[in-house]
């Protein structure tokens, strides 16, 4: 049937439409957290409830907790966890059913001690699992219909919204699961490379965690701050091509020992190239030592020319070797090297990341004491 723009939407298509919408906004998301705040607000406004919780079930314990809840009691039921097949939520964890409750009080499986612990009153509720292809992995209630008890529109409307948040949540986690393999493998690799230069020890993590507090001060969104600690993990991956007798010379290298330690972003480089996923970090490891004048190195490129995750690196960089002690000099106060910094402005560094760097560390964020930063 053809519906003509002067033709009212039902209420039915207009909350299917939004489902589908909010249904493809959940799947692209990568953050569990994310997709089940999104999912208690549409399930609380998809079926005109007063108030939605999502609760999972803990893998080791298999009990439920309150993962997000919309309503005025939502942050105390972060408190609560009920037992394998306690209460409503938990029959349905259990069982994987899905059910309508016109009154809760009248049902044996209710588990009243949530309503006297959070003072909230109960009356009716709509209760569908969460599953992945695998496993139970929660439920999704909906409690309290504003405006007389909940349909079996209101449970279908439920189900598809939990069945999008189970292979949603599943997805995000397997994501997770890989990301912290993926980290887990770099980080080993950058440490067996901090053990060849004994000078250098702890810098990997410092110039992540200067970093990241720099880009917060820029405001940058969430994927180049992802980019970012990465980049900063792998900044130096490319001494890994550099000789064991310039990476642990102990003192100033000469010219030619220097020639070969400026080699390191272009073989960094090199090695990101053979890997597809990490191509996007190869900006912010190839010109981490350029400067904004176009002096540095390898390609004397200047100003934003350089890509922002590597000036954001070539300061906290900077900023982290002046502070660390060397065989042939030793460490100058932050004091000190942050007026270096400032005195660079618009030569070395660009000016807008110095200004971020220095107000991330008048704020005191992520910063290591100084008698920490040889550590």
């Amino acid at each position: 049937m053809h519906i003509s723009k002067s033709t009212p939407v039902p209420d039915e298509m207009k909350k299917l439409h939004s489902l589908m919408e909010i249904a493809a906004l959940i799947n692209s998301s990568r953050d569990p957290i994310e997709i089940t705040r999104l999912a208690v607000e549409v399930a609380t406004n998809c079926v005109n409830a007063d108030a939605a919780s999502l609760l999972l079930v803990d893998p080791e314990t298999e009990e439920l907790y309150f993962e997000t809840s919309t309503g005025e009691k939502g942050a105390q039921l972060k408190e609560i966890r009920l037992k394998p097949g306690q209460g409503i939520a938990g029959w349905v964890a259990r069982k994987g059913g899905s059910l309508i409750i016109d009154d809760v009080s009248k049902d044996a499986r209710f588990n009243a001690n949530v309503d006297r612990i959070t003072g909230y009153e109960s009356r009716n509720m709509v209760v569908v699992p969460v599953a992945s292809k695998e496993r139970i992995l929660g439920v999704l209630q909906a409690i309290n219909k504003k405006e007389g008890n909940f349909t079996d529109e209101d449970l279908e409307m439920l189900e598809t919204l939990a069945h999008q948040v189970g292979t949603a949540i599943e997805n995000a986690l397997l994501y997770q699961e890989q990301r912290e393999t993926f980290l887990g493998i770099t980080m080993a690799l950058v440490d067996a490379l901090e053990k060849r230069d004994t000078y250098t020890g702890g810098h990997t993590r410092r110039v992540c965690e200067y970093s990241t507090a720099t880009a917060r001060h820029l405001g940058l969104p969430e994927k180049t701050l992802n980019e970012l600690h990465l980049s900063a993990i792998l900044h130096d991956i490319g001494k890994i091509g550099v000789s064991d007798q310039v990476l642990q010379k102990p003192g100033r290298l000469e010219p030619d020992e220097f020639t070969e330690m400026k080699r390191h972003p272009e073989i960094g480089a090199e090695i990101l190239e053979h890997v597809k996923s990490l191509r996007t970090l190869i900006g912010g490891v190839r010109h981490h030592h350029e400067k904004y004048d176009g002096s540095g190195y390898p390609d004397k490129i200047s100003g934003k020319e350089i890509p922002l995750v590597g000036r954001i690196i070539a300061v906290v960089d900077a900023f982290d070797a002046m502070t660390s002690t060397r065989p042939y000099r030793t460490a100058l106060s932050h004091e000190c090297a942050l007026k270096e910094l400032v005195d660079c402005r618009g030569t070395q560094f660009d000016p807008q990341v110095v200004e971020a760097f220095l107000k991330a560390y008048q704020e005191g964020l992520a910063f290591l004491p100084e008698d920490d930063l040889t550590a």
